[in-house]
């Protein structure tokens, strides 16, 4: 029996038979490969864009809690007349958190004057940022869907009232890859003073792959931790130890939650041996620590992040958020109170470095590839809360955007008498993303993922790029 066997299955008829055996080793070999050549470095990889960009990262200036439009870029001479009165019938009707029906109208305080070639009203919140508003395009006519500040939070970055969607930085990220090998593609640099509303889940990647969730850095001087290289341990050594620690998370097979780990071993060695320059401001100048407002209070902490904004985007960085205002309420700028006392305060911490960043990405050359976004998540109301402080409002308020191709010195919209909504040229969050792809040379309806049976994009499918200022 067992000659019989070896006569009818020789080495030829082995090898025929075997075939495609031979061929599912190899193609397992290739696709082993494949896989690792898929891990986080290559799908950071810097990607061509749809269309020629105008636009080579991102700097969004997150102004947390809900910025007044009437206090700010937006002025309303009536509401100021009509101070003190319930609103007239023919401006409709809103809906409000916390004000109730029949709330009297709350002027305003601040002058307004107008600043530029341009001749662009600004606030006298903002004397440093008006020097430069023939660079910035004021959008007055900006809306959203929701006016509690976790769900408005979550349609801002991600264009959905609820967590779960990547954010815009990971969608741009996904889109165009990083050109940095030793520093994060997508950074935030949160407020020390605390988390928001809708927490760390705005800014995250969502159903897209775990590597372009964002790196949150800390604050102070150090923002990130251990930086250099532990003592007695030799660059050699160290490398060798990334490498084995990267040979046994893939001999486990790699999924999406361990290659982002991966990744973020092999980004912290390179961060650790290549990047601590990058995170260390004393090698500035005296004259840009004091362009920002660096060294005095209230304007170092805002300062310094916007500083470390502009190079981590000189060294590659895709998309950083630099978010103003942390931990409840009053603490960001979210007026319920005394809209006041709150302006007053959250300005003087943001306008000079927001304007200092502004004129430094200008002269340096980075203006022209580098798009500023400045906003939150909503305005605040034409109404008065607790008597001299606003409520949200989500029916009309101002964003405003600079560089990257954008065409500064003009007004985009507006809303009407009172600031209760948008009446011109009505713009929603979903606008704002489109635009800002369009000018990175990202096309939208291009710029989908495959989740639960469907190719979902940013912008759903509403987005319309805001040609006035492209």
């Amino acid at each position: 029996m067992r000659h019989d066997f070896e006569i009818q299955h020789g080495r030829r008829a082995f090898i025929e038979q075997a075939f495609c055996g031979f061929g599912s080793l190899a193609l397992a070999s290739l696709l082993k490969d494949e896989r690792l050549l898929a891990g986080p470095a290559n799908l950071l990889a810097a990607k061509p864009s749809h269309k020629p960009p105008k636009a080579k990262s991102v700097i969004f200036l997150f102004m947390s809690g809900g910025p007044s439009h009437l206090e700010t870029f937006d002025p309303k001479p009536l509401l100021n007349e009509l101070d003190g009165q319930t609103r007239p019938a023919e401006f409709g009707e809103a809906k409000y958190q916390q004000i109730e029906k029949g709330a009297k109208l709350l002027g305003t305080a601040r002058k307004f004057a107008k600043h530029g070639q341009s001749g662009i009203d600004v606030s006298d919140l903002f004397p440093h940022t008006a020097k430069c508003i023939d660079d910035i395009a004021v959008i007055r006519s900006c809306l959203g869907d929701r006016v509690v500040h976790s769900a408005a939070q979550y349609e801002l970055f991600s264009g959905r009232v609820m967590p779960g969607s990547p954010s815009m930085g990971s969608w741009v990220v996904y889109g165009l890859g990083s050109e940095s090998q030793s520093l994060p593609a997508y950074v935030v640099l949160p407020d020390p003073k605390g988390a928001l509303e809708a927490g760390q889940p705005m800014y995250m990647n969502g159903f897209l792959p775990a590597v372009y969730q964002p790196t949150m850095l800390g604050n102070g001087p150090q923002p990130v931790r251990n930086l250099d290289l532990p003592g007695g341990v030799s660059f050699a050594r160290r490398r060798e130890t990334v490498r084995l620690i990267r040979e046994l998370n893939e001999a486990a097979g790699l999924d999406d939650e361990l290659a982002a780990r991966i990744g973020t071993y092999d980004l912290a060695f390179k961060m650790q041996t290549e990047a601590p320059e990058v995170f260390d401001l004393s090698g500035e100048t005296a004259e840009t620590h004091e362009l920002y407002g660096i060294g005095v209070e209230p304007t170092n902490d805002y300062g310094r992040r916007c500083l470390l904004a502009r190079r981590l985007i000189e060294k590659g960085v895709r998309f950083t958020v630099v978010v103003s205002g942390g931990g409840p309420g009053n603490l960001q700028w979210d007026a319920h109170s005394d809209i006041e006392e709150n302006h007053l305060r959250m300005a003087g911490h943001t306008d000079k470095p927001v304007a200092g960043l502004l004129t430094d990405l200008k002269r340096r050359g980075l203006l022209d590839e580098t798009l500023v976004l400045w906003g939150g998540e909503f305005g605040r109301s034409p109404e008065a809360q607790s008597g001299k402080g606003r409520d949200h409002h989500n029916l009309g308020f101002t964003m405003w955007m600079a560089g990257g191709g954008i065409k500064g010195g003009q007004i985009v919209g507006a809303t009407d008498a009172i600031g209760l909504r948008a009446t011109l040229d009505p713009h929603h969050f979903r606008d704002i993303h489109a635009t800002l792809l369009h000018q990175l040379g990202l096309d939208q309806e291009e710029l989908s993922y495959p989740h639960l049976g469907r190719r979902e994009r940013l912008t759903f499918i509403h987005g319309k790029v805001i040609d006035q200022i492209v």
